[in-house]
């Protein structure tokens, strides 16, 4: 497991802000309304006891939009709602308008270009502010339980996961949902070494990287 002082989860949770914030910029546009996101709080777990927390959570079947990320930390992020609050997030994207057969119709699409806005938007933001660069996949949809939300399908057993609750807030809609980013071991401790770059350049009030004459 990869403990992270107190020092770092703040400036780790500091920069996931940073990308929600503009995610819900982005998102507000495609709406044409306000986006609201709450301040992620950060928890660091097994694939098993996330899967174990989102099932003591929902009790329903869920829908994600997974991206994968490749850069100097790697991994999948995925968008989790429950199925209920995936309908109310694609009828709040697509418009009041369409009847119930038409948003479940269109729901896959508008779920993949929400998942790609909001994940996009964290993992950009996150990987231009240390100083990294990240290739993202094209958006797919998952649905299933927790167990096959974070089912393993990739070359690391040693998967954890760094967990993000989220509330949204759109058109009046209280929608909540959830970040998952899946990483090793080898990309958490990569993620950690440019957290601590991050906070040197903070000390040095030089957040940007630049030197200061």
């Amino acid at each position: 497991m990869v403990d992270l002082s107190d020092l770092e989860r703040d400036a780790l949770t500091e920069l996931v802000n940073m990308g929600v914030g503009r995610a819900a910029t982005n998102l507000s546009r495609m709406v044409a309304d306000q986006v609201l996101l709450s301040v992620p709080s950060i928890e660091i777990v097994s694939r098993n006891d996330a899967a174990g927390l989102l099932a003591a959570r929902e009790k329903m079947s869920l829908v994600a939009v997974e991206q994968r990320f490749d850069g100097s930390f790697s991994g999948r992020a995925l968008l989790i709602f429950p199925e209920t609050n995936s309908l109310e997030l694609a009828r709040a994207v697509l418009g009041s308008e369409l009847s119930l057969e038409e948003i479940v119709d269109l729901e896959q699409d508008a779920l993949a270009e929400i998942g790609n806005i909001i994940l996009n938007g964290c993992l950009v933001v996150m990987a231009n502010t240390l100083k990294d660069n990240l290739d993202i996949s094209l958006p797919s949809v998952l649905r299933g339980d927790s167990d096959r939300i974070f089912q393993s399908n990739g070359p690391n057993p040693d998967e954890l996961v760094m967990f993000l609750y989220i509330d949204f807030l759109i058109r009046s809609r209280s929608i909540r949902g959830y970040i998952a980013l899946l990483m090793g071991l080898s990309s958490l401790e990569s993620l950690k070494g440019l957290i601590h770059g991050f906070i040197d350049r903070i000390a040095s009030g030089t957040p940007d990287g630049t030197d200061r004459v």
